[in-house]
């Protein structure tokens, strides 16, 4: 990075990323014509194996704005006018309840591709990253859990696939989280530019040695080849960016964060994890997010002793209770996040609310049924007309429609996206 771009770094930064400062923002630089626009940004928090399929659904017989929020989704009354409930979407595709998080934001056909077992694409998060974070300090952040499969234990993983359809890893901490876009590192500049020029040297000699061998090497190596030295390739944009931001601190939001415990989980983890997305928001860390989160340690801080996956194959019995008490946990977590974003204020006066699109939702409807995901959408990022419940005439209507009708709406003029075959128009019009 020059020297006039690292400028425009830090000053814009200072302009777009601090909360509202109006002695800050407005008067210390007067002489700009206009402060900075609030830039629009894209979230998705997802929670695994369904909901209650009884109890958190509207009445499909009552759409518009004339419905009645079900039990499920009741502590989101204070903001039912500023949110949209869909029914009948769904993956075409996706016919495996336990792969259902995979494909979830990327519509992906897993066997498309002749004589493999498995085969993925770019997730959604990933498509708005390539055009939203350039400006950014991370182009994207993934957060997860430990015990994503539902035990509890085992590495976490996050919702985001890049555009060669391989997993991105996720922060599954919330002390992870904090300590990535808030701590600052005390190791001497100089020595953290050596540690860079380090990796950038390593990946300089790998790529030297994967060319010496690529000849005579079978069409099947030679692509598997091929996909190494772009993973490689994806290393090194990573390093650049970080060198570009080398000397440009990390911004911390108006309210003071502390260093969050590291032993918290479930219902607690889940609401650090939201405030910690939103302070990255007023800071501009970044403008893309996911969260993968967390369920049978979700449903064992509210006091249940069964398994998420016991859960989610509910009766009318003791399991059917917990699987209502957690979505109603997870209602009241999404009301508060919601309301944490219309109270943060941007330099023009707007809120942060105003200018993200956020999604809250499930990739499967409830025990192994993978038809009507669960879509709940709010923020003003996407243009969207907020307030209703709209029921897909397509009982079969691809989610991946959703996900390109908001990279629409949010100004990326995508084609098409996964098994996306329109837009969701409805979507802009009350």
């Amino acid at each position: 990075m020059n020297q006039n771009r690292r400028a425009f770094l830090r000053s814009s930064s200072a302009m777009i990323a601090l909360p509202m400062m109006e002695s800050f923002g407005f008067q210390r630089f007067a002489k700009a014509a206009t402060p900075a626009a609030s830039p629009k940004r894209m979230a998705f928090l997802a929670m695994g194996w369904g909901v209650t399929k009884e109890s958190w659904y509207p009445d499909p017989k009552t759409t518009g704005t004339d419905y009645t929020l079900p039990p499920g989704l009741s502590p989101l009354e204070r903001h039912q006018g500023d949110i949209t409930v869909i029914q009948n979407l769904a993956n075409q595709f996706n016919h495996e309840a336990h792969w259902g998080s995979t494909f979830y934001l990327t519509g992906a056909n897993r066997y498309a591709e002749p004589g493999q077992s498995f085969h993925n694409s770019i997730s959604v998060d990933q498509v708005a990253a390539e055009h939203f974070g350039l400006e950014t300090r991370f182009t994207s952040i993934q957060l997860g859990c430990k015990g994503a499969s539902g035990d509890g234990h085992g590495p976490g993983l996050s919702l985001s696939w890049d555009k060669r359809g391989k997993p991105i890893a996720g922060l599954d901490t919330p002390i992870a989280a904090f300590h990535r876009l808030f701590a600052s590192d005390d190791t001497p500049l100089e020595q953290q530019q050596a540690t860079l020029t380090k990796r950038r040297s390593i990946l300089d000699t790998v790529m030297e040695d994967a060319r010496s061998v690529s000849k005579g090497l079978s069409s099947n190596d030679v692509d598997k080849l091929d996909e190494y030295m772009q993973s490689i390739r994806d290393i090194e944009v990573r390093i650049a960016k970080e060198e570009d931001w080398l000397e440009v601190p990390k911004k911390q939001p108006s309210q003071e964060l502390k260093e969050p415990n590291a032993k918290v989980q479930g219902f607690e983890e889940v609401k650090i994890m939201h405030d910690l997305m939103v302070a990255a928001m007023q800071v501009d860390a970044s403008r893309v997010f996911t969260y993968r989160q967390p369920v049978h340690t979700f449903i064992q801080s509210l006091g249940a002793t069964i398994s998420g996956h016991n859960m989610s194959h509910y009766d009318q019995g003791a399991r059917r209770e917990v699987s209502e008490m957690r979505d109603q946990k997870n209602s009241e977590l999404l009301a508060r996040l919601i309301d944490k974003l219309k109270n943060s204020k941007e330099p023009d006066g707007s809120s942060l609310f105003d200018h993200v699109n956020l999604t809250f939702g499930s990739n499967i409807h409830s025990v192994h049924h993978l038809v009507n995901c669960p879509t709940v959408v709010t923020g003003g990022g996407a243009g969207f007309v907020h307030g209703r419940h709209l029921v897909m005439d397509d009982p079969k209507t691809p989610l991946c429609n959703l996900w390109l009708t908001q990279l629409r709406g949010l100004g990326i003029e995508a084609e098409s996206h996964g098994d996306s075959n329109g837009t969701i128009d409805e979507l802009f019009v009350a």
